[in-house]
């Protein structure tokens, strides 16, 4: 008989935690301190705890944080900005906001994350930074990336806005460069319940000018120290993201195991399973498979209730948005195969072992004939 199962299940998160979301927003609304209320000082803190990172600025949205940390770490126009174009088009939206100019370059064939061969063969004098897309939940070579960044004098910059508790050699998403970027859209691994996000970092020269740059420029309310933007996180979200927090890391559990039990299941059929590198432990924000009969496989999926996803079909060096930057297809190759063969299976914490059974058992029907 067949199921519904969503690709992600947002009202399975909320039955089981809604007394503690009920009663965070319940204190806001009685409050009414929405802006920059106490709650947000409280999710700065606890997640720069969370991360291991000396400084939080929250902000409104990861697309934001993004955009913030390149001003503020002195990226302009005539730079360029290296980073992928297989993720999300807010990574290279803020490149561009600042006016500099995103050089995609191809990933690697297994994590899907920037290649430090391709990262280093594209430098330039122009160049100003390195935005690594730490893609699904599991870090990018942060090790081969710094190093590139430190012989050239860059700044490298994290979009860790699928990576909340991934680690690399131990060490947190969040930690690994000169700031990191989350986006806390609902459906992340920790999300709001709107758009919100946060800059991490250890640099407190850096967090202080996020700060001056998501509030208008200003410390007090009619003193501005330079020209802003409205980028504050509200309080409503901070309170969200505050209750949630407590449950990050069983959720992050929860989604290893699931994605452990995927891999063994998945592992004699005709299809590719996430490769993971020994030093990552990815966050598992997306468990993404791949197979040349993507589409056909995608359309059986959904016809038997079982909600998957493309993450995501057109590279950005091939979005119309971009194409004054003069990109072809084939010049990206890995890019574009793994955009053209990928899809993401249903994930998320509550997830029952019947229902990923039910899932691993389709997959299996449609490839076995």
């Amino acid at each position: 008989m067949a199921q519904k199962i969503p690709l992600v299940d947002l009202k399975a998160q909320y039955a089981a935690i809604q007394q503690d979301i009920d009663t965070a927003i319940q204190q806001v609304i009685g409050s009414t301190a929405f802006i920059m209320g106490p709650e947000v000082r409280s999710f700065e803190e606890a997640f720069a705890t969370f991360c291991g990172s000396p400084y939080c600025v929250g902000v409104a949205s990861g697309t934001a944080a993004l955009e913030l940390v390149l001003r503020a770490g002195g990226v302009g126009p005539d730079h360029e900005v290296i980073t992928a174009a297989h993720t999300f088009i807010a990574t290279a939206e803020a490149i561009s906001a600042v006016g500099a100019r995103p050089v995609f370059v191809d990933i690697d064939p297994r994590t899907y994350n920037l290649d430090p061969d391709a990262v280093a063969a594209a430098v330039t004098p122009a160049t100003r930074a390195i935005l690594p897309v730490h893609i699904y939940g599991q870090p990018a070579d942060m090790d081969r990336i710094n190093a590139i960044a430190k012989t050239h004098g860059l700044l490298v910059v994290e979009d860790a806005a699928q990576a909340h508790g991934a680690t690399w050699n131990g060490h947190c998403a969040g930690t690994l460069g000169d700031a990191a970027c989350f986006s806390f859209y609902p459906g992340k691994n920790l999300g709001a319940y709107g758009d919100a996000g946060a800059v991490t970092t250890a640099d407190a020269r850096l967090a202080e000018q996020v700060r001056l740059l998501r509030n208008h420029g200003r410390h007090s309310k009619y003193l501005h120290e330079m020209k802003g933007f409205g980028e504050r996180m509200d309080t409503l979200q901070a309170a969200v993201l505050l209750a949630k927090l407590r449950h990050l890391q069983r959720w992050t559990a929860a989604r290893r195991r699931l994605a452990a039990r995927y891999t063994e299941q998945l592992a004699s059929l005709e299809l590719e399973t996430p490769y993971v590198d020994a030093r990552a432990n990815p966050a598992w924000h997306l468990y993404v498979i791949r197979t040349p009969q993507r589409e056909a496989l995608q359309t059986f999926l959904q016809e038997r209730g079982i909600g998957v996803g493309v993450h995501y079909p057109v590279p950005l060096h091939l979005q119309p948005a971009y194409t004054d930057l003069g990109y072809r297809r084939g010049e990206l190759p890995v890019t574009e195969a793994v955009a053209d063969t990928c899809l993401s299976l249903p994930l998320f914490p509550e997830m029952t072992d019947a229902q990923q059974d039910y899932v691993v058992e389709q997959i299996r029907l449609f490839l076995e004939g």
